[in-house]
């Protein structure tokens, strides 16, 4: 009798544990932007398998692509991630600008020499605080990655200097920096979602758009442009946004799971971006696009137009100091 007794309270608490552990089990689903052959799709990927593995297999991954999620509006997507109805999004700090205007710090044409200075910009307690703002809309930041600086392509000719945009239909996010830096320029600027410039590039409503390489790679904008332009124009950055609720909800091995993960992607999306911006430039040479690099002396003229704009956006990002400081660290000032 004693050992059936055993057996039956060895047998419960496995029982007991299994359950348990079943009901930490936390599914979570993860919305991107970009399509599932994107730089940023690969990273949500490589992000997903580690957190997984960190939480000993309690939090479960699935990825949606294009922005399906929030129906391709970026700002309807931050929206829905404070509110809750979506858990996890992925977004370029850009297009979190309309809500924390100082997040246009970040994308000051010129600000940063290369994907290095950016980096160790992202990890100074500069941007820690800066990112850190959006937590007022009920969102965590689990991550902050770089992207590749931006590129200018269109369909009329290559971008040699900034009198080459003067009359270009160009579609750019729709954020006030963007616009005054490019109609400085002299181009035609369009803020446009993202999800409709495909056709808008096909119809030749627009003339051309800026983004860096991966994305009229894995979206195909061979097929509708001819010309790519290394302008090199701006920095960006990826925010990894999980809803504040949800994560406080998980348990302190999940949470450290996801923050673990965050922090060590950040290299690796490093590493894969300069590998696969070469293969993105080659499909899209190899699909008949023209690629050309600025000269030093037509960057200089881009810097020019850059500088004469810092009175507005200074006004954008409404933050003197946060300003002055990013200024001061990347040897702007």
């Amino acid at each position: 009798m004693k050992k059936i007794l055993a057996t039956l309270v060895a047998s419960a608490l496995v029982f007991g544990s299994i359950s348990g552990a079943e009901a930490a089990t936390k599914k979570v689903t993860i919305s991107v932007p970009d399509p599932n052959t994107s730089y940023i799709y690969a990273a949500a990927q490589e992000f997903a398998s580690r957190a997984n593995k960190y939480s000993d297999g309690t939090l479960e991954f699935s990825i949606s692509g294009n922005g399906s999620l929030y129906g391709g509006d970026t700002a309807a997507g931050i929206k829905q991630l404070g509110a809750g109805s979506l858990q996890m999004v992925i977004l370029a700090s850009s297009v979190y600008t309309n809500f924390v205007p100082a997040l246009n710090v970040i994308s000051v044409p010129y600000m940063f020499d290369d994907q290095a200075q950016l980096l160790k910009f992202l990890n100074s307690d500069i941007a820690t605080e800066l990112f850190n703002r959006v937590n007022k809309m009920n969102i965590t930041v689990a991550g902050k990655w770089t992207r590749s600086f931006r590129e200018v392509t269109n369909s009329q000719r290559p971008i040699t200097k900034p009198e080459d945009l003067k009359g270009i239909v160009l579609r750019v996010p729709n954020n006030s920096l963007y616009v005054e830096f490019f109609k400085a320029c002299g181009a035609v600027t369009t803020p446009m979602n993202f999800s409709e410039v495909y056709n808008a590039l096909q119809l030749h409503t627009l003339d051309g758009q800026e983004n860096p390489v991966d994305v009229p790679y894995s979206n195909k904008f061979y097929e509708v442009q001819k010309y790519i332009s290394f302008t090199n124009h701006m920095a960006d950055a990826w925010l990894v946004g999980i809803n504040s609720k949800f994560f406080d909800k998980l348990d302190d091995k999940q949470k450290e799971a996801i923050l673990k993960a965050g922090a060590e992607v950040q290299q690796w999306n490093v590493d894969m971006m300069a590998e696969q911006d070469k293969v993105a430039l080659k499909s899209l040479t190899d699909n008949g696009m023209t690629a050309n690099e600025l000269t030093p002396e037509a960057q200089k003229a881009f810097v020019e137009v850059s500088k004469s704009c810092y009175p507005k956006f200074r006004a954008l990002i409404k933050d003197d100091a946060l300003f002055d400081k990013t200024a001061e660290f990347t040897g702007r000032k």
